[in-house]
């Protein structure tokens, strides 16, 4: 509608100027107004439908590719999460995806609407007059080679650009996750200047990027020169030898201006378009890779009676992180974790959780390998409470209840066997209170009693403790250990220990050194024969 709208514009100029103008058609002075009202109709009525269905389906093509890029993203394995920075993550699940964005809902809907106007008028002037369209646009071929070379330059800068973003929000992201530190080491000024150095590396690129972008118009805008140059010399000699109209010569002349402006903005937008192109093959690096870790197809169900490690190997990094695991656990009993810091403590954890699969050996749950089973089923027996607490900004409830359907009298219950009731209850909207981002309007304590609670709330047939009480105070700390026992009486509990109170009652000690298991036993018979347990049981008396 826009395309026929404006090329009707152009032919309309014909018999304004010849019937009104020359033949003096007092009739055709009353209609043809009525006409130029219709026609401007009709091209605003069909670029608000272009802009309003172009927008929608861009809008819609962009929230799926979103969708989809998260939902792949979570998919991974979590060595991909350490290759990535989550800045970099971020930037291409929102900046990237805004530029195709513009493309999908503005370039493209533009480019069809000048490329249709482009055939309008090109088939007007031809149906005008062949030989003077030919004349008008000899010179077009000339820009090919130019604007090919301004492309591949543009997709080159906008690839830079994005790397920069991507730089940039993971800057920002590493300022707001460390703020504390950042204010403590009054190091303001220092991540300040850090930020400013790599946007002004965004700004010049995009200033180089439209530097070079912009000379497609003046290109354009010569080129288009010499074409009406050579249409004005033939055109006016045709109408002082009386083979042309005046009217016909201003309407070709009317239709070739309108014509070069099409022209002249598809070229800018197929350079425009470069960007979109850089960041949908950023995209879809991300859409194409596929998980390194993959689930089986049994699901999991009923008691996890034994757990068992058979020569296990974990490679990770070029680097062997543990060698020749072995060892075994069954339901009920209470495995503790201890070595110095790098032993492999939570490379075993990580194993079970599957965050990362044996280079060598087998783990089995009831005989059966773990990579026989869904991840989902395997992470459903799990639950882990770890040095480091997740908090979720939601309420105490969801935070809770992560994951699983919030059952408000499950939720309760597993507050008061973590310990955490007393406060909860006191909060202005009880579990129902939001808790801020990171739990910073809780205490370290109380974050971790909500850790304890959300395991326990799960109802898992596995427990693991990483040190899930070094935040609590003696009191708080004796009555959750009396309420963790109780609750794991009949599951597997295993605890990475850096306090050796912690692990008074464990069945089996496996004591690490370098990825390997120095000694296994309890603690006595460690305490008896093991030189490495008794060096680290002596270091923390």
């Amino acid at each position: 509608m826009v395309a026929l709208g404006t090329a009707s514009s152009a032919a309309i100029i014909k018999p304004i100027l010849d019937k009104i103008f020359i033949e003096k058609n007092e009739e055709m002075l009353y209609l043809l107004p009525l006409g130029i009202i219709i026609l401007y109709t009709i091209k605003a009525s069909g670029a608000f439908m272009q802009v309003y269905f172009s927008s929608y389906i861009g809008q819609d093509i962009v929230r799926r590719l979103r969708d989809r890029i998260v939902d792949t993203i979570l998919s991974f394995e979590m060595g991909f999460f350490h290759e990535f920075r989550s800045g970099e993550l971020i930037s291409r699940s929102m900046n990237d995806i805004e530029r195709v964005r513009q493309v999908v809902s503005a370039t493209l809907p533009v480019m069809s609407r000048e490329f249709l106007t482009i055939l309008a008028l090109l088939g007007y002037v031809f149906y005008l007059d062949p030989q003077m369209a030919l004349l008008s646009i000899i010179f077009i071929p000339l820009t090919a080679k130019p604007i090919s070379m301004i492309a591949k330059k543009m997709k080159k800068f906008s690839h830079t650009s994005q790397e920069r973003t991507s730089d940039l929000t993971a800057r920002l992201s590493e300022i707001f996750n460390n703020i504390e530190v950042i204010k403590a080491s009054a190091a303001e000024q220092y991540e300040s200047k850090r930020f400013e150095k790599e946007n002004q590396q965004i700004f010049d690129v995009n200033i180089k990027a439209t530097k070079t972008g912009e000379l497609v118009s003046p290109l354009m805008e010569i080129i288009g020169s010499l074409g009406v140059a050579l249409v004005i010399i033939y055109g006016g000699k045709e109408v002082i030898n009386g083979d042309m109209s005046v009217g016909s010569f201003f309407s070709f002349l009317t239709a070739l201006f309108m014509l070069y402006t099409p022209v002249k903005r598809v070229s800018n937008l197929y350079n425009k378009m470069q960007d979109a192109i850089a960041a949908s093959e950023r995209i879809f690096s991300i859409l194409n890779r596929k998980s390194k870790i993959e689930g089986g197809t049994i699901i999991r169900e009923g008691d996890i009676n034994k757990i068992e490690f058979k020569a296990v190997d974990l490679d990770y990094s070029d680097k062997k992180t543990l060698q020749n695991i072995a060892f075994s656990i069954k339901k009920g009993d209470t495995l503790a974790l201890v070595g110095n810091s790098g032993s492999g403590k939570s490379s075993i954890v990580n194993l079970l959780l599957r965050f990362y699969d044996t280079s060598k050996g087998e783990i089995l749950f009831n005989k059966e390998s773990i990579k026989n089973y869904t991840l989902d089923s395997i992470r459903d027996s799990i639950s882990i409470v770890t040095q480091r607490v997740y908090i979720f900004n939601d309420t105490i409830a969801q935070n809770v209840a992560y994951g699983k359907v919030v059952d408000e009298k499950k939720v309760v219950e597993s507050l008061k066997s973590a310990n955490a009731w007393d406060f909860v209850k006191n909060m202005p909207q009880g579990i129902n209170t939001t808790i801020n981002e990171f739990g910073t309007n809780l205490s370290g304590g109380q974050r971790q009693r909500l850790a304890i609670a959300r395991a326990i709330y799960r109802d898992p047939k596995i427990f693991i403790f990483d040190e899930a009480t070094s935040a609590l105070d003696t009191q708080s700390e004796q009555k959750i250990t009396d309420a963790l026992k109780k609750i794991s009486k009949d599951k597997i509990t295993i605890i990475i220990a850096h306090r050796l109170k912690t692990i008074e009652h464990a069945n089996e000690i496996l004591d690490l050194k370098d990825g390997k298991i120095s000694c296994k036993g309890n603690k006595s018979e460690l305490m008896k024969h093991c030189i490495d347990f008794k060096q680290l049981n002596g270091l923390q008396k």
